[in-house]
Formats: structure tokens, sequence, C-alpha cells
């Protein structure tokens, strides 16, 4: 591999180094709750990037194009982003039982994209 193709994948493994300690400020500053504006909007927001992936996926996979794979892994990161939120916002109780069980779905949608 030419240094030209290497320097991106340095960068990669950089950023990964660069946001442990972030990760290690975030946690210890971030505070327990919050209120968020636009927090519909939030969520239907995910809910239409998974479908529009779903759409593409199909779309192209139907048509027998390669690309497919490039649109059903980038939904299948968006299927495991949903489920980290619904279960990390969720209650306790039948809330995070409902979050756990679309998350087990998800999973589904993910490993098949």
């Amino acid at each position: 591999m030419t240094v030209r193709k290497k320097w991106p994948l340095v960068l990669l493994a950089a950023a990964a180094v660069l946001l442990v300690p972030w990760m290690v400020v975030l946690a210890q500053t971030l505070p327990d709750t919050t209120r968020v504006d636009h927090w519909p909007l939030a969520w239907i927001g995910l809910d239409v990037l998974m479908a529009a992936g779903c759409a593409a996926t199909a779309f192209l996979g139907l048509r027998g194009d390669a690309r497919a794979r490039l649109t059903a892994s980038a939904t299948a990161s968006v299927a495991v982003l949903d489920a980290w939120f619904d279960i990390t916002t969720s209650g306790t109780g039948a809330p995070l039982t409902e979050a756990l069980l679309c998350a087990v779905a998800e999973a589904g949608l993910a490993g098949r994209a």
C-alpha cells in the first residue's frame, strides 16, 4: 500500500485515539438529564434515514447494482444508532422492554443489510 493510500487510515487511527480522552471528559462533565428542543424531529429524522436507506438498498439491489452494498452498510449503521438511542433514552419497565424488543428487530435489519 502506498503512502498516499495510507494517510487516511493513519488519520482514522489518530481520531480513534483522540476520541478516548474526549469520551472521558464527556463522561465526567455531561449532566445526567437535559431538556431537548426538537425532540420529535430528531427521532423522525432517524426513521427517515432508515426508510430512505432501506428504499435505496432495495432499489439498487433489485437492479443488481453493486452500490447496494454501500447503502446497506449505511442503513445498518442508522439501525444500530436508532436502537442505541431507543434503549438509552427509554424509561424503566415496559418502555425499556419495548426498546429492547425493537433493538432486536433493528439488529436483524442491520445484520441482513
